[in-house]
């Protein structure tokens, strides 16, 4: 539980104030204490039942605790390999640098990888075109059209 039993005293006192707050014109002395000492074990007992609820609502599932063992263990080691083979190795390194959509064990490819792999090309922006070739006309005409007259 969250607190100690302070907590529950603090709750009991201050519901046994409020009682001789809202008490203390109406009722005789004896009546007055009473009712409030019967609010003080009330409010004990309310507080200890509140601890428990925070205690409950604010402890993480045990299924939080495993997923941050996993957490904190995670990147902490490297788990590539690489080909046993340095010749093939160097064979897949040359086909990426020439651009080439085929692999060496492309012929050992399943088809489905072999449609995917083969339609991928990466972006190629076009080039952006320098005005220098425009003549003035041209360039006078794009001016007026772009402020509106």
């Amino acid at each position: 539980m969250i607190g100690t039993w302070r907590w529950n005293a603090g709750f009991g006192v201050l519901g046994a104030g409020l009682t001789v707050m809202f008490s203390i014109g109406s009722n005789p002395l004896s009546t007055m204490l009473l009712r409030s000492l019967f609010a003080f074990i009330s409010f004990f007992i309310l507080a200890y039942a509140a601890r428990m609820a925070l205690a409950f609502i604010l402890k993480p599932p045990g299924i939080l605790a495993v997923q941050d063992e996993a957490a904190e263990s995670a990147g902490t080691q490297l788990d590539y390999t690489t080909p046993d083979n340095p010749d093939e190795l160097n064979d897949l390194l040359k086909a990426q640098l020439q651009g080439g959509a085929g692999t060496p064990g492309a012929a050992q490819a399943s088809p489905e990888s072999e449609g995917q792999s083969g339609d991928f090309k990466p972006l190629s922006p076009p080039q952006l075109v320098t005005a220098d070739n425009k003549s003035p006309e041209q360039l006078a005409n794009v001016l007026r059209h772009l402020t509106g007259e």
